[in-house]
């Protein structure tokens, strides 16, 4: 109980913090910015820690971060494999190829009325399909090694990307269109020069969205058949084994993985649309 009681004195006295820092004349601070979701997620990890100590809660049912911590370090060569297979092969490898696609048929489509109106509405009726429904079946087409992970993750981003891109597409003004005819521009300058900058903070904002959907394809993905490594065969072995801490690291992994994926995404976004109001801070 007096482990309980040290980690509640422990999330109040971060509470306190937290909202001072939040109140303080340094909170747009980029170190007031980066300590505030620290010392919270500090303290959710202390509280974690106090209650399965403090009620003796089961391991099986919830193991404390101090064991998910051992054996996420006794596993690193178990985590790094699994790393491998599903995140470099599986869904960085759709990723790449969805995106690379979704912005080659966004440019396509642009030029046709019929392929715009008749394509998107497919693709809202494909995004919204269950993916415990579409990765059976790509799995028994592509095999059981990362390939049909990475078809699965290219079904997933690439709508998403592609009506963003569509969308960016639309956002020049037509002044701006007419200027660029003045100049005799083609349809490719005017593309490449006016069209697809000012439809950056669209493929972005796909492109984020596309990097949570690539990690989820991947792992469920492994749920329907896989070779003997994996993040998502791991995490169903686990379960069944009840090895449940080691299940928590590999959530834990693809927690790191998918924040530092988005961040990677949105630094890249911070430095090709600098100029747009979006970045501008404070």
């Amino acid at each position: 109980m007096s482990a309980l009681l040290a980690a509640v004195a422990f999330w109040l006295a971060a509470w306190a913090l937290n909202a001072a820092l939040a109140r303080s004349r340094w909170r747009k601070a980029r170190v007031v910015r980066i300590a505030v979701p620290v010392i919270f997620g500090l303290a959710v990890l202390v509280l974690w820690q106090g209650l399965v100590r403090g009620l003796n809660v089961s391991p099986v049912i919830l193991p404390a971060p101090t064991d998910i911590a051992q054996t996420f370090a006794g596993s690193t060569h178990v985590l790094w494999e699994d790393f491998v297979q599903t995140v470099l092969k599986g869904a960085l490898t759709g990723y790449v190829i969805g995106s690379l696609a979704a912005v080659a048929t966004a440019i396509v489509i642009d030029r046709s009325a019929f392929l715009t109106a008749g394509l998107l509405p497919i693709g809202n009726f494909v995004a919204a399909l269950p993916i415990v429904g579409i990765a059976p079946i790509l799995v028994s087409w592509f095999g059981f090694d990362w390939q049909s992970k990475a078809a699965v993750v290219v079904v997933m981003v690439f709508f998403p990307v592609l009506v963003n891109v569509v969308q960016g597409l639309k956002e020049t003004e037509p002044m701006q269109r007419d200027l660029m005819r003045t100049y005799a521009a083609g349809y490719g300058q005017t593309l490449l020069k006016l069209r697809l900058p000012a439809a950056m903070p669209f493929v972005f904002n796909g492109l984020k969205i596309a990097t949570t959907l690539a990690l989820i394809g991947a792992i469920v993905a492994e749920y329907f058949g896989s070779p003997v490594k994996g993040m998502g065969f791991r995490i169903s072995t686990g379960v069944g084994r009840l090895a449940i801490d080691l299940v928590w690291a590999e959530i834990a992994v693809a927690a790191l993985v998918g924040t530092a994926f988005y961040g990677i995404v949105a630094m890249i976004e911070k430095f090709v649309t600098f100029w747009h109001p979006s970045q501008r801070v404070g």
